[in-house]
């Protein structure tokens, strides 16, 4: 069994799920991927059954009853990964906006003693392709944001391409992760730099999908403009 894991959550994520699996697994370093899936109404998660006996149990699949966000996806993905003693832990989309073989620049940041490497749109200059300037703008500023309101000595604090070390996860109260969208990136980045462990952004460049619909909604951008405030606040008044 590999040590380094890559969790993908899903849903409804047919046109891209079995091609991200395929080049996630043929990425050089040997990385094992769990799906994460919110019992995804289009067959999803049947896709991902059909491919595991093909892969000698280095894919493996989680089925969620709830839908309740990307955040309790990931936090589900964590708590398995732990369970399965895998020493290095990676968030990555199913829709290619991350590339796969980025990983092990991930990796290499993490094995040379960053505790959590950050895959950065904003680390060299901004490295975002096909998205709306609209959007371009939102993500770039709100990073602005977090810097400010929090001191957060990050460039893209809601970046979603992210590999922790296993001691990392173990020292979060991941029950007590809040958050569920952009806010949850946040609030994983903010934490790990309170309990004093070393950050490190590599830089990548994003890619928006081109299959399949994003799952962005105004509920998720609100809960991040707010969710800043209170991760803020709570750190002053020790209840973090």
């Amino acid at each position: 069994m590999s040590d380094k894991l890559v969790i993908i959550p899903t849903y409804n994520e047919k046109e891209n799920v079995e091609a991200i699996i395929r080049t996630a697994l043929s990425v050089d370093g040997a990385f094992d991927v769990l799906i994460v899936d919110d019992s995804s109404p289009d067959g999803t998660n049947d896709i991902v059954k059909r491919l595991i006996p093909e892969f000698n149990n280095r894919l493996h699949l989680e089925i969620r009853t709830t839908k309740d966000g990307l955040g309790r996806a990931y936090v589900h993905g964590f708590k398995w990964a732990l369970v399965n003693h895998y020493k290095f832990i990676f968030e990555m989309d199913a829709d290619f906006s991350h590339n796969p073989n980025d990983l092990p620049r991930l990796y290499e940041a993490l094995a040379n003693g960053a505790d959590v490497a950050i895959g950065s749109r904003y680390s060299n200059g901004v490295n975002v392709v096909n998205w709306p300037m609209n959007r371009v703008l939102m993500s770039y500023f709100a990073s602005k944001y977090v810097k400010i309101i929090t001191n957060l000595p990050v460039h893209d604090a809601t970046a979603g391409f992210v590999g922790y070390r296993a001691n990392v996860l173990e020292t979060l109260d991941l029950d007590k992760i809040k958050f569920k969208g952009y806010g949850f990136q946040i609030e994983m980045k903010y934490k790990s730099w309170i309990k004093k462990f070393q950050l490190k952004e590599v830089p990548i460049i994003f890619t928006d999908r081109t299959l399949g619909e994003s799952k962005i909604s105004s509920d998720i951008i609100g809960e991040a403009v707010f969710g800043v405030i209170t991760l803020r606040l709570r750190n002053i008044f020790g209840k973090l």
